[in-house]
């Protein structure tokens, strides 16, 4: 059975009269990352500064790192560690500076061996003496994830890590999370890049409202949405006519010379339209799988777009 490294049940929180989270409750295994969506103040923040004790609940249990927030905060953030939107470097001390900062406040034995392999780790030996001030955008969030793991933190939480990056940097914070899953580390995340929970999460929670809409995996929240189909492109208008009768249930696209099938993204639908094709001697130039992405199942749960959300 796979261990829980968090665990809430039931969380409330509420400023004054209104209700911020509403009983949520979801679990998290260990070693794996898991992904909190959510449209501006649906109450992805709360849920973070709850869960790393920087705030009280109302009401509801949590458990993190297998200890309870309430009664055993000093263990708690002793198994976490939190990098947020924002870097958290001190920008006229050099990279090198910053670590050895945290090594002292942390206590942490061996302490210039740690911070010489996480420059190395973050590709950040080269930089090492320069001011943060200095660095580009992605080198401070790596330089704060860095920082982050002086402590050798089981569970780490992420709150929107890569807002503001470049395509490139983005793809190097991906790349550095999956390494530090592969060691067996814990990530929450809270992104408003739903291509990066697609791409990172082993689960995902849909937070509107103050309430979890859904949970599952991204394949699962992606089959709950209408909207898979076959799409089928011709060479010819004539093409496109004899199909367009053989699939009568299917969406044409005459300026694409293309038909749209409705399928369920299976190889059994596919192979039936393959065979339909062949029973009435067509071909198609192309044929592809198109199956609804994260942005699809947030605005079918929220009512918004991924944009609004942001």
């Amino acid at each position: 059975m796979t261990k829980s490294a968090i665990t809430v049940s039931g969380l409330r929180k509420a400023y004054q009269d209104k209700v911020v989270l509403d009983g949520i409750d979801f679990e998290v295994a260990a070693g794996t990352v898991f992904s909190l969506l959510g449209p501006n103040g649906a109450g992805k923040t709360t849920t973070v500064n709850v869960l790393t004790t920087l705030m009280r609940a109302d009401g509801g249990t949590v458990r993190v790192a297998g200890h309870d927030i309430a009664t055993e905060a000093k263990a708690v953030r002793a198994a976490i560690g939190v990098t947020g939107q924002f870097a958290a470097v001190d920008e006229l001390l050099t990279g090198q500076e910053n670590l050895r900062l945290m090594v002292d406040l942390s206590g942490v034995r061996d302490g210039e061996r740690v911070v010489t392999e996480l420059l190395e780790r973050f590709e950040l030996t080269a930089s090492a003496d320069k001011p943060a001030a200095t660095y580009s955008g992605g080198m401070r969030r790596k330089l704060d994830l860095a920082m982050t793991l002086v402590g050798n933190p089981s569970i780490i939480f992420l709150d929107e890590p890569t807002t503001g990056l470049d395509p490139r940097s983005r793809h190097t914070m991906w790349s550095i999370i999956r390494g530090l899953v592969a060691d067996g580390v814990t990530i929450f995340l809270t992104t408003q890049y739903l291509e990066e929970a697609d791409q990172l999460a082993d689960r995902v929670a849909v937070l509107d409202q103050g309430r979890l809409v859904a949970q599952g995996t991204p394949d699962e929240l992606k089959r709950q949405i209408p909207g898979t189909h076959i799409r089928l492109r011709f060479t010819t208008v004539t093409e496109l006519d004899a199909a367009a009768r053989a699939f009568p249930d299917a969406t044409r696209d005459d300026e694409a010379l293309a038909l749209r099938v409705p399928g369920d993204g299976g190889t059994k639908s596919l192979r039936a339209v393959l065979d339909r094709l062949d029973e009435h001697s067509l071909s198609a130039e192309e044929c592809s799988v198109h199956t609804p992405d994260l942005d699809d199942v947030f605005l079918a749960l929220t009512g918004h777009t991924a944009e609004v959300a942001k």
